[in-house]
C-alpha cells in the first residue's frame, strides 16, 4: 500500500474554457509539453453515501488500481489530504482500505455509486530543480443512479517546494476565465445533494444563552469527532493521530461525568467504561512513544562508551511500542470498539438527557472538578509524592474540559480558566512523563551494562 499526500487549489470553469499559455508565468519557470489521457474510474460507497458525507473516497481507476482519500484540510484555499493506493482489479476494494475506513462504514458494505469517464490534460511546471506543480484540465462524463451528466474543473497540484508558483498560475488561469471552487471533490459533484448531507457527527453551533442539551450536544459532538477524524492515521501508526483518538476518549469520559446529574439512568456511566477500556489501549501505545522521544534525547547526552548498551535499550522500547500497536490495531478493528462508534455517533446526536434541567445548572456543574483541584492542591505538602501531583493532574484535566466545554456559551472567562488548568496539566504531565520513564528504566537490569545505562538516563530524569 502507497501513500502519499495530495495537496491542490481547484478551479471551476465554464464550457469552452481553454488551457492558457503558461509560458513565463514566473522568472526560470518552464511548462512541459501536455500530456492527453483518458481515465475510467468507479467510486464505490454506502447506500446512505456514507463515505462521501465523512470526506472519504474510495476508488477504482483503470490502470492505476484502487485509492482511499481521507478528509482533507484546507487553509487558504489550498487543499490537503492524504490517499492511499493498493493495486487490484475492479470488482472488490482492498480489505486494507476498507480496514482503513472502518471506523466510518462499521460493518455496512460498499457498492458502485458513480462512473466517470474523464478526459485529462496535464501541464508539467518544473523549476530549474524539478516537478514543482501540474495544472490539470479535467473533462467529466459521469453516470450515477440519478442520471448522466458532464462538467469541467482545473486543479493546480503541488508538488515539493510548488508554492512558489501557485499564485501566478491562479493569476493566469483565472484571466482565462477560471473561478475559485468550493473544493467539492468530483464524485461529490457528481452524486448531487446526497453526498452533500451532513456527516453521521456534526458539531452543533451554540453562543451565549445556550440551553443544557445544546451544551453537552455540543461537548460530547466536538469529541467525538476528534475520534472519527484522527481514526484512519492512528490505523497507519501516526503518534500524533493515536494522541488525538486518546484526547478524544478523555475529553468524552470527562464530560460524562461533569454532566452526570443530567443524564438519564446509567447510560453515561456505562459509555465511560467502554471509553475507559479504549483509552487504555491508546495509552499502552501514546505513553511509550512518548517516553522513547524523551529517552532518545537524553541519550544524546550519554557518553559515547555507552552508544550500544543505549541503542539495545532504545531497541527494547521500540519492540514495546511495535507490540502495543499491534494490539491497539486488534481492538480497533474489533466490534467491541465499533460499537462503541455507533454509541457515539448516538450520544453526539441525541444524548439521553433527564428532565427539568436548566442552562443555569451549567456552571455549578463545572464548577465541581474546580473545587475538586483546589481542594487536592491545598492538601499538598512542601514535598508532595509523585502519585499525589499525577492526581493532582488527573483533576486539572478534569477541570479544563468541563471549562472548555463550557466556554461556547459562558465566554472568555471560562476560556481563560482552560486555558490556566491546561497550563498547570502540562507542566505535570510533563512530571508524570518522566516519572514514568524512570519506572520503566529501572526495570530493564538484564545485564550489567544494560543496567549501568538504565541508571545513566534514570538521572538525567530526576534532574
Amino acid at each position: 500500500m502507497a501513500g502519499s499526500t495530495e495537496r491542490e487549489v481547484k478551479l471551476v470553469v465554464t464550457e469552452g474554457f481553454r488551457l492558457p499559455d503558461l509560458t513565463g508565468v514566473a522568472p526560470g519557470i518552464g511548462v512541459g509539453p501536455a500530456r492527453d489521457r483518458r481515465l475510467h474510474t468507479t467510486y464505490f460507497d454506502t447506500a446512505d453515501l456514507r463515505l462521501a458525507r465523512w470526506g472519504l473516497t474510495l476508488r477504482h481507476r483503470t490502470g492505476e488500481g484502487w485509492t482511499l482519500k481521507l478528509p482533507r484540510d484546507s487553509a487558504g484555499g489550498l487543499l490537503s489530504r492524504s490517499e492511499l493506493t493498493v493495486p487490484g482489479g475492479s470488482r472488490t476494494p482492498p480489505a486494507e482500505l476498507l480496514g482503513l475506513a472502518r471506523a466510518y462504514l462499521r460493518g455496512s458494505p460498499v457498492e458502485p455509486v458513480a462512473r466517470m469517464v474523464t478526459q485529462r490534460r496535464t501541464l508539467p511546471v518544473a523549476g530549474t530543480d524539478g516537478e514543482l506543480a501540474e495544472v490539470v484540465f479535467d473533462r467529466v462524463s459521469v453516470v450515477t443512479d440519478a442520471g448522466a451528466h458532464r462538467f469541467q474543473e482545473v486543479e493546480v497540484e503541488l508538488r515539493e517546494g510548488g508554492e512558489q508558483v501557485l499564485t501566478p498560475l491562479l493569476q493566469r488561469l483565472r484571466q482565462a476565465g477560471a473561478v475559485p471552487s468550493d473544493g467539492v471533490p468530483k464524485l461529490v459533484r457528481a452524486l448531487g445533494e446526497r453526498a452533500l448531507a451532513a456527516p453521521e457527527v456534526v458539531v452543533p453551533r451554540i453562543g451565549h444563552g445556550a440551553s443544557a442539551e445544546e451544551v453537552v450536544c455540543h461537548a460530547l459532538a466536538a469529541a467525538t469527532l476528534l475520534i472519527f477524524r484522527n481514526d484512519p492515521p492512528a490505523r497507519l501508526g501516526d503518534a500524533e493521530a493515536v494522541h488525538q483518538v486518546r484526547v478524544g476518549s478523555r475529553r468524552l469520559r470527562s464530560h460524562l461525568r461533569t454532566f452526570r446529574p443530567l443524564l438519564a439512568g446509567d447510560w453515561g456511566e456505562e459509555l465511560r467504561g467502554e471509553l475507559a477500556w479504549l483509552a487504555g489501549e491508546l495509552g499502552e501505545v501514546r505513553d511509550r512513544e512518548v517516553m522513547l522521544d524523551g529517552l532518545k534525547d537524553l541519550a544524546g547526552r550519554l557518553p559515547r562508551v555507552d552508544g550500544a548498551a543505549t541503542g539495545d535499550l532504545l531497541e527494547s522500547l521500540g519492540l514495546e511500542i511495535a507490540e502495543a500497536r499491534g494490539r491497539l490495531l486488534e481492538a480497533m478493528s474489533g466490534e467491541r470498539y465499533l460499537g462503541l462508534l455507533d454509541r457515539l455517533v448516538e450520544a453526539s446526536t441525541r444524548p439521553r438527557l433527564a428532565q427539568g434541567h436548566l442552562a443555569e445548572e451549567l456552571e455549578t456543574l463545572v464548577r465541581r472538578p474546580w473545587l475538586a483541584l483546589r481542594k487536592a492542591v491545598r492538601r499538598l505538602g512542601p514535598e508532595p509524592a509523585d502519585e499525589e501531583l499525577h492526581r493532582v493532574r488527573i483533576l486539572a484535566k478534569r477541570a479544563r474540559y468541563a471549562a472548555e466545554a463550557l466556554a461556547p456559551a459562558a465566554g472568555r472567562r471560562a476560556e481563560r480558566f482552560a486555558a490556566q488548568a491546561a497550563a498547570l496539566q502540562t507542566v505535570l504531565g510533563e512530571h508524570q512523563d518522566s516519572v514514568t520513564a524512570q519506572g520503566w528504566l529501572r526495570r530493564q537490569a538484564r545485564s550489567p551494562r544494560r543496567a549501568f545505562v538504565a541508571g545513566e538516563l534514570c538521572a538525567l530524569e530526576v534532574e
